[in-house]
């Protein structure tokens, strides 16, 4: 066999890799990602991992599939110490308020935009297992949870933004006219 092999839970899988991110305007991060029949595959388990080592190696706090060129609905979160991995998330209800945000995306270097987003969400998806999760979250992860799952909609974080009045910040309302 080529390369470094694990043994996890009787079933041999490639050691993580680092795979390369895709970036805005590659026309996998604005197709609607397709679902996962079988989360417990090999594929998927492989892809789980290096989307892991992938996120962490980037210093990002989430990151959708589509972001690592798959068209596949699957996200992982890392956030305040406990790793998510969400498989056919879905967005099963939402406050009415909204909050605005600075938001980055890995598929946007350097990019920081105020977003708005709903303050609270319950996130319905599939673990890694297969078996049925409820995400109830707020603040910070309540909005990358949302974050991810636009990824997976075909949605940038750009068509999010929050409207900008008059601002001294000409770098972002330039920025705003380039798309």
């Amino acid at each position: 066999m080529d390369g470094q092999w694990i043994l996890i839970r009787s079933q041999l899988f490639k050691t993580m890799a680092i795979l390369p991110i895709s970036i805005y305007p590659d026309s996998i991060l604005l197709k609607k990602a397709k679902k996962i029949k079988d989360p417990k595959s090999q594929e998927i388990q492989e892809l789980i991992l290096n989307m892991l080592e992938t996120m962490k190696s980037s210093d990002g706090l989430g990151l959708a599939a589509p972001q690592v060129g798959k068209s596949l609905r699957l996200c992982v979160i890392s956030f305040e110490g406990k790793t998510h991995i969400l498989i056919n998330p879905k967005v099963s209800s939402k406050s009415w308020k909204k909050v605005t945000g600075e938001e980055g995306c890995l598929s946007f270097p350097g990019v920081f935009l105020p977003i708005k987003r709903h303050k609270r969400v319950s996130v319905k998806a599939q673990d890694r297992n297969g078996d049925k999760l409820v995400i109830k979250a707020d603040g910070m992860l309540s909005r990358i949870l949302q974050h991810e799952i636009d990824h997976l909609e075909g949605i940038p974080f750009i068509k999010r933004m929050a409207k900008i009045k008059k601002s001294k910040d000409n770098e972002k309302i330039q920025w705003k006219k380039a798309l």
